[in-house]
């Protein structure tokens, strides 16, 4: 039983009869509470996030007197639909799971509510007054479903076929997969450079130094954006092309938020990745264990579960010295709520929308980011052998191989066990944003990039540019790249299109956490001075974890490094960094 999943479909019907239960009871009156299913639904629900269910909870659920729930609760294990496990040794206390036979039926049942939803809400037509109407989200599951990518209307000319250059992850090689199909839609070539992350930073810059761009569209990590516009890397999308055709309200609104500068969009979303905590519900399940919300939990599990002589340990993340360990300790302090500049505090987190102003100092040594490194510190002891190499690959391949209860990760490289079924982690895996410290609040820092074209690209070949940035950011072509594997979606009716919502649970996941506003791009501003912020990060950090310095000595120094950097970027004419020494 301890290995048996809900899937995404039996989790949407679940909430769903949920919610219009909700709804009837508090809507007609009089009206009488169904005991068995309201606990049952708690239950199911519960068993589907990893959470743990104790007889009070199922009790309190009921919706109806103590003594009454009591009494039905009772029947509900009469009739074998949910089974008890001990959890202590005594087995005086103990939590509820379904039942395998509890588990199949609703799951049929879940297929015919599923369908008589879609023959009675599946094809009808909102009234025109209607079309804005926001509830949840501005798309609805059941309805219509996202029509594959046309070919463009006129093919584009663009001499020698259309040149990109992206980042080697695993969503841009499901675009390289789909080239044939792409190269009919755009009625050319397409040709495609893939570079590891630094390396694709040191190719865009040094294209930017050549008389004309070897690139039509380049991929730009989010934190870069500062940097390239302030270097004349990338041009306005006003510049060259009616913006509304995009339709930027679609986008995840942190998403779209970092592709701006100075209020000006320089890129589309071409992948929305946001980093979480993937954990194994199934084993936070079989041992009594709450999903991990906050870093004490996360430390009290990673313990848990932290067994080096049978080959399985706590937790795996970037721990690699430079750019993988930078970004860790850039995103932890966030989790503890201290952005690594001093950036205002603004309702629902930090102020990212101002950057180009100015102006800021570093705030890598204050008693949040203390607590952070301590943070760090402990993940040391509950981490692989191998965690001080360990980065973005490395960290969770141990965790879809089954060797390591919890891993920090971008959603993009869920792939690797959400598409191999003989993994341990296929279909066991829960999604939290960060845990996040005693001053913090549930993050979920958003990562990926934008599709950007280049400020020296010839004149003759920016329209062909702009056709092919609409069309490789399009719904369509999002829909295309998730039901090839990606597990990425910058648009808001992608992640909730049923077809794309059926392939993982992470689409509605990062709608959800978008509406809830946990989205941020705030942890890595992106400020000019950031690439290199986060290698003094990464390089003084690693020297803390392995032992040379102590962790005040090695924020002091960050601290000192990146206030010299700052300070030179003002002396040089630039306006980023300290206004005084």
């Amino acid at each position: 039983m301890s290995g048996m999943a809900a899937s995404p479909e039996l989790e949407r019907v679940i909430l769903f009869l949920q919610e219009l239960y909700v709804e009837l009871d508090t809507s007609i009156d009089p009206n009488t509470p169904n005991p068995h299913l309201n606990m049952i639904l708690h239950l199911l629900r519960s068993h589907a996030e990893g959470r743990v269910v104790s007889p009070s909870s199922m009790v309190a659920a009921a919706g109806v007197p103590y003594a009454t729930a009591t009494r039905k609760l009772a029947e509900i294990r009469d009739a074998g639909l949910v089974e008890q496990r001990p959890r202590t040794r005594t087995g005086k206390s103990y939590s509820l799971h379904p039942s395998p036979e509890l588990l199949d039926k609703f799951s049929q049942l879940a297929d015919r509510v599923d369908r008589l939803g879609r023959s009675a809400f599946g094809s009808g037509e909102r009234a025109d007054d209607e079309a804005d109407y926001y509830f949840g989200g501005s798309y609805q599951t059941g309805r219509a479903t996202i029509a594959p990518p046309r070919a463009l209307p006129q093919p584009l000319k663009a001499p020698g076929g259309l040149r990109i250059l992206v980042h080697g992850d695993p969503t841009f090689m499901v675009m390289e997969a789909l080239k044939r199909q792409f190269e009919q839609i755009v009625g050319t070539d397409i040709h495609q450079r893939a570079f590891s992350i630094d390396r694709l930073r040191e190719e865009a810059l040094r294209n930017a130094g050549r008389s004309r761009s070897r690139y039509d569209l380049i991929a730009v990590d989010l934190p870069w954006l500062g940097e390239f516009v302030e270097k004349g890397v990338i041009q306005p999308l006003t510049d060259v092309m009616d913006v509304s055709r995009l339709d930027p309200s679609d986008f995840h609104t942190a998403g779209w938020r970092a592709a701006h500068w100075g209020g000006t969009p320089y890129g589309v979303p071409s992948q929305t990745t946001p980093e979480l905590m993937f954990y194994r519900k199934d084993w936070f399940a079989d041992e009594g264990l709450e999903p991990p919300t906050t870093t004490d939990a996360v430390i009290e599990a990673a313990r848990h579960f932290h067994e080096p002589r049978h080959g399985r340990f706590g937790v795996a993340w970037n721990a690699a010295r430079g750019t993988a360990l930078g970004h860790t300790f850039m995103m932890t302090c966030a989790a503890f709520g201290q952005p690594i500049i001093d950036i205002p505090r603004i309702a629902g987190g930090y102020d990212a929308d101002h950057l180009d102003q100015g102006g800021f100092k570093p705030t890598l040594d204050t008693e949040r980011t203390r607590a952070a490194a301590d943070y760090l510190m402990q993940l040391l002891e509950f981490s692989p052998p191998d965690i001080l190499s360990m980065s973005w690959y490395e960290r969770v391949r141990p965790y879809a191989a089954g060797s390591v209860a919890m891993a920090y990760g971008y959603t993009l490289l869920a792939p690797y066990f959400e598409l191999d079924e003989g993994c341990p982690a296929h279909g066991n895996t829960g999604y939290l944003p960060h845990p996040h410290g005693p001053a913090g609040a549930p993050i979920a820092p958003v990562g990926g990039y934008v599709f950007c074209i280049p400020s020296n690209l010839a004149e003759d070949r920016v329209s062909d540019a702009v056709e092919a940035l609409v069309a490789f950011t399009s719904p369509g072509a999002q829909k295309l790249y998730a039901q090839n594997g990606s597990r990425t979606s910058p648009r808001y009716s992608v992640g909730a299109d049923p077809e794309v919502r059926r392939l993982s649970p992470i689409f509605e996941l990062v709608d959800q956490m978008s509406w809830r506003d946990e989205l941020q791009f705030w942890p890595r501003p992106p400020i000019p001075e950031i690439s290199d912020i986060i290698r003094i990060c990464g390089h003084e950090l690693h020297d803390m974890l392995r032992g040379i310095v102590t962790p005040r000595e090695a924020l002091a120094r960050a601290q000192a490094r990146a206030e010299d950097l700052m300070r030179q970027t003002v002396t040089q004419g630039g306006k980023h960094g300290p206004q005084s020494p």
